[in-house]
């Protein structure tokens, strides 16, 4: 995600001069299930340090098939959600992350299911027959209702009556349930019925769009892992943009009313991705694009193959976004404590590197100029980048991020940091990483102690001593 605020913080070396007050610091923790008070009922959190009510335990999902039925003018939407899932203890009862339209019916394994909803997201679940550890099992939801209009909770109305699905950390719950952590990846198919006049977008591959009558039926299929909120539906007039990389990859791009001065940008999109691979390794999905959309959004946000653009998107985000499918997407968090993974590369790949290699900026100037503006501004460095605390992920990220990882650039040498980064980033395609275990892989990649380095850029709430601030070739 690139905030609009924050994102353009250290543009040109500019100073964002907003003091940030750091809350009660949350150590981080390894997610794990939250203990449940009957051992056949899956823990209804996981246990993140910053969102423990997130996920749901005693079971892995395996695949998505949500399909659903919206009406832009009533705003009303029907959908049935099967999800496929083993078990990983008995269940007499589970649940699921859910806040959207109304429940109206879930079944196990075909039979018909008790359920309940309570709490901020919780639908739990109640199996006519316990489903027995390590083994394969389907639930079914049926859902309708009128959808809310929140953008600051996922489900967003378009100026123009359609919608769209964008948020972080969480989103996917207003339009499907789901098991919502980072940590259980699922691949994702989705139906989509609109009236024949309008248009669906998704994530992956584009698999048949149909009209019949007055209805429309377009159909998107993800075959690579994801997380929830990196999966949308976005719903609009859209005109399209249909691109292919040198490999033969698909791109496609929508336009919402309004929106098409992105479609410039986006023509660029190939050699974005042709500059992104040369940084961390091939692209890692199926296809790519990306959604543009009219509606006033401060953020852009990397829903994975198809990031969502707001009004404001210009180059630098358009980088940006395209690098989380490799960090964020591909690669993705365990915790959301290590927000630091998905945005201080992409605010670094976009902000630093793009500048300095295609537009042969001078970064080095960059980063002085912007240590000497932020040096003496207490305010700037009181949020550390490892762990900067429940609802501060996506601010000093944007920012300080760069920084750090110039400073580590220059600590290893060109020779040491692009490999080892890229190594870091691919070894872990599909799945998900920390911050502690970026720390340690990198410390394998030289014989120099990096933990001083290490903890004066991440852990501390003041600027780095001289010896971290301008190490290597940055002395000079």
């Amino acid at each position: 995600m690139e905030s609009h605020a924050w994102a353009r913080c250290l543009t040109a070396g500019a100073l964002c001069g907003v003091a940030l007050v750091l809350p009660a610091y949350v150590q981080p923790v390894p997610a794990q299930a939250q203990p449940a008070a009957d051992p056949f009922t899956g823990s209804p959190g996981l246990g993140d340090p910053y969102y423990p009510d997130d996920g749901n335990g005693g079971y892995d999902v395996q695949h998505y098939d949500v399909a659903i039925d919206y009406d832009p003018p009533t705003r009303h939407l029907t959908g049935t959600a099967r999800i496929d899932a083993v078990s990983t203890q008995p269940l007499r009862a589970f649940n699921l992350d859910y806040a959207g339209p109304a429940v109206v019916k879930v079944s196990v394994n075909n039979l018909p299911a008790g359920f309940t909803t309570g709490g901020a997201h919780e639908l739990t679940v109640t199996p006519a027959l316990p489903v027995l550890p390590g083994l394969p099992f389907t639930v079914t939801v049926d859902y309708a209702g009128a959808e809310s209009d929140d953008p600051d909770s996922g489900w967003t109305i378009s100026p123009s009556g359609g919608a769209f699905a964008a948020g972080e950390p969480h989103s996917a719950t207003t339009w499907y349930p789901l098991n919502d952590t980072p940590v259980d990846k699922a691949t994702f198919d989705l139906q989509v019925t609109i009236p024949q006049e309008w248009q669906a977008v998704s994530n992956g591959l584009r698999v048949s769009d149909t009209v019949a009558g007055d209805k429309r039926t377009v159909t998107w299929s993800s075959s690579h892992p994801s997380i929830g909120y990196l999966t949308t539906v976005a719903i609009d007039h859209f005109d399209f943009l249909e691109q292919r990389r040198a490999n033969g990859t698909p791109l496609i791009s929508a336009f919402a009313p309004g929106a098409d001065k992105g479609r410039a940008l986006e023509q660029r999109l190939p050699e974005v991705l042709d500059f992104l691979e040369s940084l961390y390794g091939p692209y890692p999905f199926e296809s790519g694009g990306g959604i543009y959309v009219d509606t006033d959004l401060h953020f852009s946000l990397e829903t994975q193959t198809r990031p969502i653009y707001a009004p404001w998107t210009d180059l630098d985000t358009v980088v940006h976004e395209n690098t989380h499918q490799w960090w964020g997407d591909s690669m993705s968090v365990r915790n959301w404590s290590d927000i630091c993974l998905n945005e201080c590369f992409a605010s670094y790949t976009a902000d630093y590197l793009w500048p300095e290699r295609k537009e042969g900026k001078d970064v080095d100037t960059l980063y002085r100029r912007t240590i000497a503006k932020t040096i003496d501004n207490p305010g700037y460095w009181e949020i550390p980048l490892q762990n900067p605390g429940a609802g501060n992920e996506f601010t000093t990220v944007y920012s300080r991020g760069p920084l750090f990882l110039h400073a580590l650039r220059h600590e290893l040498g060109d020779e040491v940091f692009f490999p080892a980064v890229a190594q870091f980033v691919r070894s872990h395609a599909y799945g998900n990483a920390s911050m502690p275990e970026f720390r340690s892989f990198i410390q394998t990649k030289t014989a120099t102690d990096l933990s001083g380095f290490f903890t004066a850029w991440l852990d501390t709430t003041t600027p780095p001593p001289d010896q971290y601030l301008y190490p290597g070739s940055l002395r000079g």
